[in-house]
């Protein structure tokens, strides 16, 4: 399909929420945001070992022997987390991450270093996660092995540098456990700070190997600007922005306001989103951790002040009843609605729109060449 046609296949597919699960038929979303790179425009992949490749239907039909054992090394077939399909080649990451990829599996085959075998519960390598960064060009290997050997990475990290000179820093996650999970139980830094450095507009941020930030960098700017603009934040507003995760979308609202103040569950998140505040100097971001649900309510606008402006940016499930109510409630004079899943949004939006009006929805392309699509909605308090 080409590109210009899953833009609007996207846009559709965002209206046909709308309109069936919202019951919002007078909204029509505006024409797709596309991206920049519709190619190698993710900023991070996960790969996954294993001890059998999957074979392709296209292999299995030819009724030719394959040889299955050996180290695999790529991603897992859909619904199942138990096969790996090798991978030959990769059009998300930028072109380095393959070349990672391929330099690692032959490395594990001439070095005998056996992968993960997930029902026998045996191996070492587990998985291969790549970090790189849009605006700086850090790059991170963030290897993610059974046991925890020094030896073994102390070598390893010396072996990468030499293939790959730009790697500035190599992480080993040490998962120990018998969960699928690439994040370890706990995890060493062989190389470099650890993390990498990456900017949305005029902010920097330190992205470790386990942390939440979107994938796709320009477009991530693309959305929050879109975010902003439909805040129409002006001078001395009070600004919420909830499930803010690591605080990237809070300061970037934050020029105009004369506070802003972000909720998130996730508390790894919210130590984020504290080093990010202080980093970037803005001293006028606070940070509440907690299920939204419990935490946004009269206490925290008490505390903090009642919010002239409202950034909602839920996970997946969108909002919890409660939450929706609770903003009802409120009644904010604006009110902008930041999602990754067009379907819970529109539910949420025909409760919402008992208050508001919903001005315009604009779908977000993040993920080109996938059914993906995120999407900004602009509500105003009914008059």
């Amino acid at each position: 399909m080409s590109y210009e046609e899953q833009a609007r296949f996207k846009r559709g597919h965002v209206r046909d929420h709308i309109h069936r699960i919202g019951k919002l038929t007078h909204v029509d979303p505006l024409p797709t945001l596309t991206s920049e790179k519709q190619f190698h425009y993710r900023n991070k992949m996960e790969y996954t070992f294993s001890d059998m490749r999957w074979l392709t239907p296209e292999e299995i039909a030819s009724g030719d022997d394959f040889d299955r054992k050996g180290v695999a090394l790529g991603l897992h077939v859909p619904g199942r987390y138990d096969k790996i399909l090798d991978l030959k080649e990769c059009f998300l990451q930028d072109p380095i991450s393959f070349e990672i990829l391929d330099w690692l599996r032959n490395y594990a085959v001439e070095h005998e270093i056996e992968p993960w075998n997930t029902h026998q519960r045996t191996g070492f390598l587990r998985n291969l996660m790549i970090r790189n960064a849009y605006h700086t060009k850090d790059l991170m290997v963030n290897l993610v092995t059974y046991a925890d050997d020094p030896e073994f990475m102390e070598r390893f990290n010396v072996d990468l540098l030499l293939a790959f000179p730009s790697v500035t820093t190599v992480i080993n996650n040490v998962n120990d456990t018998f969960s699928p999970t690439s994040i370890g139980r706990y995890e060493n830094v062989y190389h470099g700070p650890g993390y990498i450095t990456e900017f949305i507009g005029p902010y920097s941020f330190h992205i470790n190997a386990n942390a939440f930030f979107q994938t796709n960098t320009p477009q991530a700017e693309a959305l929050y600007e879109t975010a902003r603009q439909f805040a129409d934040l002006q001078e001395g507003d009070i600004v919420y922005d909830l499930y803010c995760g690591v605080g990237s979308l809070s300061l970037y609202m934050s020029e105009k306001a004369s506070k802003v103040v972000g909720i998130e569950i996730n508390e790894v998140s919210i130590k984020n989103a504290e080093a990010n505040r202080d980093r970037n100097k803005v001293s006028h971001c606070y940070f509440e951790q907690g299920d939204m649900k419990d935490v946004f309510t009269k206490d925290i606008i008490d505390k903090h002040g009642r919010p002239d402006v409202i950034i909602t940016d839920p996970p997946r499930a969108g909002m919890h009843e409660d939450v929706v109510r609770h903003l009802n409630e409120l009644a904010v004079d604006r009110l902008v609605y930041v999602s990754c899943n067009s379907a819970t949004m529109a539910r949420d939006l025909e409760i919402l729109s008992e208050v508001y009006e919903i001005v315009a929805v604009q779908p977000v392309d993040m993920f080109p060449q996938t059914y993906h699509i995120e999407s900004v909605a602009k509500l105003r308090l009914r008059k």
